[in-house]
């Protein structure tokens, strides 16, 4: 598997709403006159013990902060949970957070996620920053106010809508991680070009690598931004964003306590390949962009074996969704490149369909 990374040198800015999201050394320099501006009865840096290790000392390098509690939560996705919300939400308690505290997230999507709640939800509601270190939260998990935690297996079951105060993007955290982690931030992107902009749709089809230069980065973050805030509650355009992920959540839910545990690009980049088969058979998007999806997605991702009884389950999981109504299964499909269908009722046979020509 090959990749591609041009360093970010540019100082860029792109506005959501009542927040910022801003680019390298700017973004520092801004937090740090915004900390000094604030004044902050507490200040707390949730990391987990992979940020702690690869990230916190570059963060603190990069910004004037002269008092902070570290709260420390656990990687990956099994952890975010109501549990890890108490032990944290103890720990601010404690330590004397009060509704003039602040939270920075220094993370990936679930410290990003899970920061993002505990703050919406203590003393109802603080400040919190984002600032994401993988390349899946620069691009998505940071962008867009969404705040949330996984209920037993299911992804996102409870959360809230609070907007950081800003989000901040630092190239130099994408030096840490592995190659699967890039990938996963990968899917994300893909997915941005395919409901949004068939250019970078074009752009990232033909190649068999990742690229995740500056443009790319930055247009995958407005791509997200600009639907955000044409629909902020996901009532309709906002839904777009879920492309991939019906199927793709519940491949995830289903895998994360096995041997075959996904990441979240890994089992949305399936997602993709599903949504765009059904896509095909019911609203004839084209079968050569489907192939083209297909070939591309294979090249960057592990084939999993997924057996009969393995997508019976997984499709028992579709039925809690967060985008099901009056329980119905709405999947989130496409007409062409850049023209998303909202709502669609999928039977049982088409997704058995999709999974074969996954496997195929």
């Amino acid at each position: 598997m090959l990749f591609c990374i041009v360093q970010i040198y540019m100082n860029k800015e792109i506005t959501s709403g009542s927040y910022s999201i801003l680019f390298k050394q700017n973004g520092f320099d801004r937090l740090t006159n915004y900390l000094n501006s604030k004044n902050y009865s507490k200040i707390f840096i949730h990391i987990d013990n992979n940020t702690k290790k690869f990230c916190l000392d570059v963060f603190l390098a990069k910004i004037t902060l002269e008092k902070y509690d570290l709260i420390e939560s656990c990687d990956g996705e099994e952890n975010k949970n109501i549990n890890s919300c108490l032990k944290l939400w103890e720990i601010i308690s404690n330590n004397g957070g009060d509704r003039n505290s602040l939270i920075i997230n220094l993370g990936g999507g679930v410290v990003t996620d899970m920061g993002g709640f505990i703050a919406s939800t203590y003393k109802r509601g603080i400040d919190y920053i984002n600032v994401p270190t993988t390349l899946l939260s620069m691009v998505d998990a940071s962008i867009g106010g969404k705040t949330g935690i996984d209920f037993g297996i299911l992804k996102n079951q409870i959360g809230t809508f609070h907007d950081p105060q800003m989000v901040i993007i630092e190239s130099d955290f994408l030096k840490t991680l592995k190659t699967n982690q890039i990938s996963s931030g990968y899917a994300e992107i893909f997915k941005h070009s395919l409901i949004y902009d068939l250019k970078t749709f074009n752009q990232l089809i033909k190649n068999d690598k990742i690229n995740y230069d500056l443009n790319i980065i930055y247009d995958s973050i407005n791509i997200k931004n600009s639907i955000v805030l044409i629909d902020k509650k996901e009532k309709k355009e906002r839904k777009s964003l879920n492309y991939g992920h019906t199927l793709g959540h519940a491949i995830e839910s289903y895998f994360l306590n096995t041997e075959k545990k996904l990441l979240h690009g890994e089992a949305i980049a399936i997602g993709i390949i599903l949504a765009s088969f059904i896509s095909n058979k019911l609203f004839k998007f084209s079968i050569s962009h489907v192939n083209s999806i297909k070939k591309h997605v294979d090249s960057i991702y592990k084939k999993i074996e997924i057996n009969e009884n393995q997508i019976e389950s997984i499709i028992d999981l579709l039925i809690h969704d967060k985008k099901n109504s009056h329980g119905k299964i709405n999947f989130v499909l496409l007409e062409d490149v850049a023209k998303p269908i909202y709502d669609v009722q999928v039977n049982k046979s088409l997704i058995k369909e999709s999974f074969k020509y996954y496997l195929s």
